[in-house]
């Protein structure tokens, strides 16, 4: 009976209510620290499957060059684990852009103006591409892009390593194969030397078919440029 005396207005609906400067702020920065939490994490996950590739890489060269009985199938086995660890880190690093590209948005189009005080953001409709994106995420690279960045910026000089220990390894630590020329020394018990050769061959025009032929990104430290006129602090 009470409520036929006292009816409750019907609430507003939330689209039709505009929102004021103070809950937009708020709003936007709530968002803001969200981003730059997933982009972080994303990052420390780039950064652990790089340090397992450098340990591994560093640790299979000691082994094999520690000792003359050390067979060089180990680094062979390293290659095989060092392209894997590319194409996990790749992964990762087309989650971590899709987060930092929203990071970046944010910082040049809505705190860059509201510093300078200016409200002329550089990019009229960023706000769009957010919410676009937010109801529609999209990754903004193709895994093979993600996998010639990850190569570009650390794996071609781990890669580069492994080769250079493989070869040292045949040349320094013959064994029974002494009198042997180099490509005869690639054998791996009753595997001739050309299936090993093959694989390396393989998968390094895989590599450079990979640089070569994919088109590239610009990194994220493009953002990161030197200012000659800041002077030094």
């Amino acid at each position: 009976m009470a409520n036929d005396q006292h009816p409750v207005p019907p609430s507003p609906a939330f689209e039709g209510t505009p929102l004021s400067r103070a809950e937009y702020i708020a709003a936007m920065v709530h968002f803001y620290r969200g981003e730059i939490y997933r982009a972080t994490q994303w990052r420390l996950r780039l950064d652990n499957t790089t340090n397992w590739a450098i340990l591994s890489c560093t640790g299979l060269a000691t082994f094999t060059l520690g000792d003359r009985a050390h067979s060089h199938a180990a680094i062979l086995l390293g290659m095989g684990l060092l392209h894997t660890f590319m194409v996990i880190e790749a992964r990762r690093f087309r989650f971590f852009d899709v987060w930092q590209q929203r990071v970046r948005l944010i910082e040049t189009n809505f705190y860059g103006p509201l510093v300078r005080r200016d409200l002329q953001s550089p990019t009229a409709d960023w706000g769009q591409q957010i919410a676009d994106d937010l109801l529609r995420p999209t990754f903004k690279m193709s895994t093979r892009q993600a996998v010639r960045a990850r190569l570009t910026r650390n794996y071609g000089a781990l890669f580069a390593l492994l080769m250079a220990t493989w070869l040292c390894k045949l040349a320094l630590h013959p064994g029974a194969l002494a009198d042997q020329p180099l490509y005869a020394r690639m054998a791996v018990g009753d595997l001739p030397w050309w299936v090993p050769a093959a694989l390396v061959t393989g998968q390094w025009l895989y590599l450079g078919g990979l640089w070569l032929g994919v088109r590239g990104i610009a990194p994220a430290e493009a953002d990161y440029r030197e200012r000659p006129d800041l002077g030094t602090l």
